[in-house]
């Protein structure tokens, strides 16, 4: 069905990406500063997904990307497309799925596989 998946930037911002079913990226958010501003962009972009624009563009490199825009404002970039077909098939899952797709949050800076670098430690 989709996810939105919330994460942390380099330099400690939020982001998030939304997924496809098959876990590959289709869009990436800009930046933000806390996380609850990154919450609140998601469920606005879910209740609102029918005033959402697509910009298509060609970049120089020959594949194809679009901008999404909520209203006036630019909301979300979304990864490159071999081809315009491929873009069409991206956003036609963000009109069929994000309305509903969960929201991931992993944006702590916590692992989520500490119990096993602990247990890998103990053995060695």
């Amino acid at each position: 069905m989709g996810a939105f998946v919330v994460s942390r930037r380099f330099n400690d911002e939020y982001k998030f990406v939304f997924t496809s079913r098959k876990g590959k990226v289709i869009f990436t958010s800009l930046s933000y500063e806390l996380k609850f501003e990154c919450e609140e962009d998601i469920e606005k972009f879910k209740v609102n997904i029918e005033q959402a624009k697509f910009l298509k563009f060609k970049g120089s490199g020959g594949k194809y990307f679009f901008k999404l825009m909520l209203g006036e404002v630019h909301f979300a970039t979304s990864r490159k497309y071999t081809t315009e077909l491929l873009l069409q098939k991206g956003i036609k899952e963000i009109v069929m799925y994000a309305s509903r797709a969960e929201i991931l949050d992993f944006s702590s800076n916590e692992s989520i596989f500490e119990d096993e670098v602990v247990m890998e430690e103990a053995e060695e």
